[in-house]
Parts: structure tokens; C-alpha cells; sequence
């Protein structure tokens, strides 16, 4: 398996993209690594390493936060990650991860490898960590704003081909988010998607209200780009503002000082679960190639962790299964 990563996307990048893919080689020998990034940056980590299943492929342009994606992907054909898309579309990688511009990543994706025959808008795919230590597949939070409920049905299909096989859980629940549990519920989006949902030969399990996400009822869910990015913002948001607090009632006195170090093995553990750095991060479902986007804050803790989520997809033909479940249930 090689596996081309793009060392200068990402807010810590270069040292913590090139950090992390150290650590995985020193942990995947059987897995052939490439650092895609400029001469003066990743030239140095290949004469240092010396790994001889590390290598580097130079290039020349960098796609910023700041590009418009459409146009950065058309005429920056040289920056690091339009020419990890190309190594995915011409065998030259089996998948590409990057932490930079997630729509020019999805848009040089798109270009490079195409769509899955059947899927018409790919999904950006994050894990959610659960209460109960377990995670939830969220599909889409951006790649698809304005979806329709064909689109949403072809999430629900590719998430629960994705958790069935890759995580490994026998026909994962899937579940839609909406205003209320109850199949009338919504929007006419909504209420479309939920009949379409329906007639597919997956566990679905209804509508899924946001405040009962996190409380794991549900290994799927499917909601529209827009929707889905809000929900993804405001989880983040509501994690942070949470540990904030915490920290700052426990450094309030002696007292809260003493109960802080009590209580401290098991907030650490509860702080690691509900990490995004754990989960590694969110495949780009629907376009023909494996192409993985890695959280943009990604340390190289986050990042060991996507190479480690992208091997398992690499290894268990997460896109052909998907391709196939789709022919069946069009069939």
C-alpha cells in the first residue's frame, strides 16, 4: 500500500503533517509513505529519516485557507495537493490525505478521480465521538450545501456501506437528522429523503433529533452539507466551551484545586474520547479515489490517526463495496 500525504496543508503544518507520517512509518512498515510538499521542506525529512519506505514527491505551488478552491485546483496544478489527487487517479498512490482547503481538496478530488457511477454529490464524512465511547458517522458537514433527497439517500447508502465495513459493526443504525423523531417531521427535503431512505436495504432507524447525537443512537447519520457544518461547528464549540469552563472552576480555590487532582485520571480519560484528534479523519465518500481529509487543527497525533483510518479504508475496498451495494440496491 502507498499512501501520499500532503505535507504543507493543515493550520501546523509542515511539522506536525511531517511528524505524523514518522511516527506511521515507524509503526506501518508494510505501508510505502510520500511526502508531497516543496523541495526546501520535505527534501530534508528523506535525507534525515533515511526510511526506505519513505519517499517525497517536490512540488512547486501551495493551495492557502484562503484560495477559492475551484479556481486554485485550475491553476495551481502544481501545488501539493492537486498533484496528490493525480497520484490517487494515476495508481501512483492507493490515497491521499490532506489538512488543507477542504473545498479545493474536494474539488481537485473531484476532477482527478471522479464520482462513483451512481453517486451524484460526494459527502465529507467526519467521525463524531459518542458519551457511550463509541463514534457516529456524520454525512455531509460542507461538501453539499444545497442537497437534495436523492443526495441524502446516497449518503445513507455509502455510510452504512462505510461503518459496516470499516468499523466493523453488522448493519450499522442509521439515522436522519431532523426537528423531531416523529416521520412527518421537516421540510419537504426531509420528508422526501425519509421515504427514499426508507426503501433502501439498510437499518434505518427514522429521524434523529441533534441534542441525542452524541448519546451514540444512531452509527450514521445523514443530513444536508449545510446542516450538517452547523452541527459540526457548534459540537466543536460546545467542547470547547465546556473544558474551558472546567478549567477554570477547578483552578477557582484550594479547594476546587484538591478536587481537580481527584477527579483528573478520569476527566483525562473522558477529554481523550471526545478528541477529534482520535478518530482520525473524514474520507471523501462518493469520489472514485481514497482521498481523506484530516482536520485542519490536525497535531500529529490527528495525523498518525488519519493514515491509521486510511489504511483500514485502503485495505477493506471501502469504495468498490460501496460501488457495488449501489448497483444492487439500483438493481
Amino acid at each position: 500500500m502507498r499512501i501520499a500525504f500532503d505535507a504543507m496543508g493543515g493550520d501546523h503544518a509542515p511539522s506536525a503533517m511531517i511528524n505524523g507520517v514518522l511516527q506511521a512509518a515507524k509503526t506501518w512498515r508494510d505501508t510505502e509513505f510520500v511526502l508531497v510538499g516543496t523541495d526546501e521542506v520535505v527534501t530534508p525529512v528523506l535525507e534525515q529519516a533515511s526510511m526506505d519506505h519513505l519517499s517525497v514527491r517536490i512540488v512547486t505551488e501551495v493551495i492557502t485557507p484562503e484560495d477559492e478552491p475551484v479556481r486554485a485546483v485550475r491553476r495551481k496544478k502544481d501545488s501539493s495537493m492537486v498533484v496528490g489527487c493525480e497520484m490517487v487517479k494515476d495508481r501512483a498512490a492507493d490515497a491521499f490525505i490532506s489538512a488543507g482547503n477542504t473545498g479545493a481538496l474536494m474539488a481537485a478530488g473531484l476532477f482527478a478521480t471522479g464520482r462513483i457511477s451512481g453517486i451524484d454529490r460526494p459527502a465529507l464524512a467526519p467521525s463524531f465521538p459518542t458519551v457511550t465511547g463509541g463514534k457516529v458517522l456524520v454525512l455531509d458537514v460542507g461538501a453539499n450545501p444545497e442537497a437534495r433527497p436523492e443526495h441524502l439517500r446516497q449518503y445513507a447508502l455509502m455510510g452504512s456501506v462505510y461503518v459496516e465495513n470499516g468499523w466493523e459493526i453488522p448493519r450499522p443504525r442509521v439515522g436522519l437528522l431532523n426537528i423531531g423523531t416523529e416521520e412527518g417531521k421537516g421540510t419537504t427535503l426531509m420528508k422526501e429523503a425519509y421515504r427514499q431512505i426508507q426503501a433502501l436495504p439498510i437499518n434505518f432507524i427514522g429521524n434523529v433529533e441533534a441534542r441525542d447525537v452524541l448519546e451514540g443512537v444512531c452509527d450514521v447519520l445523514v443530513c444536508d452539507g449545510f446542516t450538517g457544518n452547523i452541527l459540526l461547528k457548534n459540537t466543536e464549540g460546545v467542547s470547547k466551551a465546556i473544558f474551558s469552563k472546567l478549567r477554570e472552576e477547578f483552578t477557582r480555590n484550594p479547594l476546587s484545586k484538591l478536587a481537580a487532582a481527584i477527579l483528573k485520571p478520569g476527566l483525562k480519560r473522558f477529554a481523550s474520547s471526545m478528541d477529534y484528534k482520535e478518530h482520525g479523519g473524514a474520507p471523501l465518500l462518493g469520489v472514485g479515489g481514497a482521498i481523506i481529509k484530516a482536520h485542519g487543527s490536525s497535531d500529529d497525533r490527528a495525523v498518525y490517526n488519519a493514515i491509521r483510518q486510511t489504511r483500514m479504508f485502503v485495505e477493506r475496498g471501502v469504495i468498490q463495496r460501496i460501488s457495488d451495494d449501489l448497483e444492487r440496491s439500483e438493481g
